[in-house]
């Protein structure tokens, strides 16, 4: 089998202010709906395809993760590569997809699609890509297409065309180019790591079980700074106050997974009684193996 590559609608505002900001690493291709694109598998592409009168295809990402989040999160992981300036201008256009939100809460849940090494194709309308025959105009949402069919490894062909997209991100251009089309091993940008970890490790603190998302980070076990990397099995997802002290160095996970609180707690501080209280505590664990 192929690779699969989807081809999603697109929201004009998002695509036009992100398109301007080349930087990005990753971006959050939100979802109003809290859904997903079907089927699409970590390191397959996925294509923008614009409204309204253009109908082409603007540029792509690779897909790596999905979780349901309230937007406060997702704003507070991903800023403005949610497409939006401010988290009050994000809430505007996504609610604008809701035919009556007046049952809406202020921070309603989205689903955050995330795409690592996101292009855009020149500004130039010429270079943006046909849409294929198949995708018909009542398609709402997106469709998939894969490579070993004539269309799917016409729209990869096209992509590899326009640009160097895969210099330096895990398939090198020639092989991209003129072999066959392969699934791509993108980075975790520090957005991507947060939902990773979060879900991970069942949306709860590795120590407390704590489940009140706000409160909840994901810490890197060896720091990013020093060239720890943003991998959900360099990660732990805890409590706000835990993860400070575990980055100070108060407390620690031991190799056989018990939390161990450092007695400099008390002598810095005169306290920490309800942190001595979850010494020697067995922490929680990813369920799957290879995280």
């Amino acid at each position: 089998m192929g690779i699969r590559i989807v081809v999603a609608q697109t929201d004009g505002y998002w695509f036009d202010f992100l398109r301007q900001r080349s930087n990005l690493g990753e971006v959050n291709f939100w979802s109003p709906s809290g859904k997903n694109l079907g089927k699409v598998q970590f390191g397959e592409l996925v294509l923008f395809k614009l409204k309204g009168p253009v109908k082409k295809i603007g540029g792509g990402g690779v897909y790596t993760h999905f979780s349901k989040m309230p937007l406060s999160l997702a704003w507070e992981a991903f800023g403005e590569a949610n497409g939006a300036s401010s988290l009050q201008q994000a809430r505007a256009i996504i609610r604008k997809y809701h035919n009556d939100d007046s049952q809406m809460k202020a921070d309603f849940p989205i689903g955050c699609r995330i795409l690592t090494h996101p292009f855009f194709f020149d500004f130039d309308e010429s270079q943006w890509m046909p849409l294929p025959d198949s995708f018909s105009p009542n398609i709402v949402t997106s469709k998939s297409f894969d490579t070993d069919d004539v269309e799917g490894r016409a729209l990869w062909d096209q992509v590899i065309e326009r640009m160097g997209l895969f210099a330096g991100s895990g398939l090198p251009e020639e092989e991209a180019r003129f072999g066959k089309p392969q699934i791509i091993r993108p980075r975790l940008g520090q957005g991507a790591f947060r939902l990773v970890v979060t879900d991970a490790y069942q949306r709860r603190c590795a120590v407390t079980g704590e489940r009140t998302l706000p409160v909840l980070d994901a810490a890197h076990i060896h720091p990013y700074s020093e060239g720890g990397p943003h991998r959900v099995s360099n990660g732990l997802l805890l409590r706000r106050d835990l993860h400070k002290l575990f980055d100070d160095g108060y407390v620690t996970v031991t190799p056989d997974h018990c939390f161990e609180v450092s007695r400099r707690i008390r002598e810095d501080y005169e306290n920490g009684r309800a942190y001595y209280a979850l010494q020697g505590r067995e922490i929680r664990v990813p369920d799957d193996p290879r995280q």
